[in-house]
């Protein structure tokens, strides 16, 4: 998978590889677009149905690698490549669980693997666009490099285009009025203003201001500002809700590119986060944003690797932790009821 380039919206070659090999086992394969997804052998109406998700696609390779980023080189223990990592280990460690249960009798619960695309940018054609095909989803696992630990919740995300209007002049006279100062105002208010509920989890949501753009020439006074703001939600607030309140507070024009990404989780006393907690896993909220944002189902994001490595330069992963993941994967499933 390393070797075969599969950047956002790029992902075609590698999921050709993948039906082809999925094929080669026995498996029966689905696929819409660049998704793909597979249904346990002995499937049988009725029962819950968990989805195992992780995603094909990868960032562009940065600056300051020194391996070739798109061939798999081996180490030892140590697996180096892009997506390795980010989300390689969790495509590969999930499915190596799914193949076990694969032709088991008597299950449970019935298993729905994906592998799914444009996670990286969240875009439309990757896993929310088969949710509809592949049916009522009780549990979903998704893949991430989380060390194996249980995220159960996630922050959500919005991205706020904002634009401080003011009237241009020259910069020589006492004429015009300064966008930039109206957007400084702005930027004040967004920095000190605290949304009242912190989650224990997820702690409070974060507004940060993470661009600005602003005026043409050196002698005239700008007549717009403009301001990305980069936030972070928790589950105490909709995407929907923030945008609105961020309205009411600042005079710049606001307008959110998407109310997409909620955060979302699952419950602490859920079956499957209890039996992980007994197994001596950790539970955390995480700060980052995944596919389960888009997936309206409870769910947890675990998988093999660690976040830190995500989108480095030189991404790695230890063969022995995809190993140790898919083992987890299977021992948490293992005659779970719920």
């Amino acid at each position: 998978m390393i070797e075969i380039p599969s950047l956002s919206r790029e992902e075609n070659d590698v999921c050709n590889y993948l039906i082809e090999k999925f094929n080669s086992w026995g498996l029966v394969t689905n696929r819409s677009l660049n998704n793909i997804w597979i249904r346990n052998a002995n499937w049988s109406e009725g029962k819950p149905v968990i989805l195992f998700n992780s995603h094909v696609d990868t960032v562009r390779s940065g600056k300051g690698w020194t391996y070739d980023p798109f061939k798999a080189t081996v180490e030892h223990d140590r697996l180096t490549g892009l997506g390795s990592n980010d989300a390689g280990a969790s495509v590969v460690a999930l499915l190596g669980a799914f193949r076990y249960f694969y032709n088991a009798e008597n299950l449970p619960y019935n298993l729905i693997y994906c592998a799914s695309a444009e996670e990286e940018i969240s875009g439309q054609n990757g896993v929310a666009s088969v949710l509809d095909q592949l049916g009522k989803i009780d549990l979903a696992i998704v893949g991430e490099p989380t060390q194996m630990h249980i995220a159960i919740a996630e922050k959500g995300l919005i991205v706020l285009d904002c634009e401080a209007k003011g009237r241009a002049g020259h910069a020589a006279r006492d004429e015009g009025d300064n966008a930039i100062y109206k957007a400084i105002i702005d930027i004040q208010i967004l920095e000190n203003y605290k949304f009242p509920l912190e989650s224990p989890l997820l702690g409070p949501v974060k507004m940060t201001v993470t661009q600005i753009e602003a005026g043409s020439q050196h002698n005239v006074v700008p007549d717009s500002c403009r301001f990305v703001i980069d936030v972070r939600t928790n589950e105490f607030y909709s995407n929907d809700e923030v945008f609105h309140k961020i309205e009411e507070l600042i005079n710049a024009e606001v307008n959110p590119r998407s109310f997409r990404l909620n955060s979302s989780g699952i419950s602490p006393d859920h079956p499957l986060v209890k039996r992980g907690i007994a197994m001596g896993l950790n539970t955390y909220g995480s700060p980052t944003t995944s596919d389960q944002a888009v997936i309206p189902y409870p769910s947890i994001k675990m998988g093999p690797g660690d976040s830190a490595r995500s989108h480095t330069a030189n991404e790695y992963i230890l063969i022995s932790e995809i190993a140790a993941g898919i083992e987890t994967y299977i021992n948490l499933l293992d005659g779970l009821k719920f």
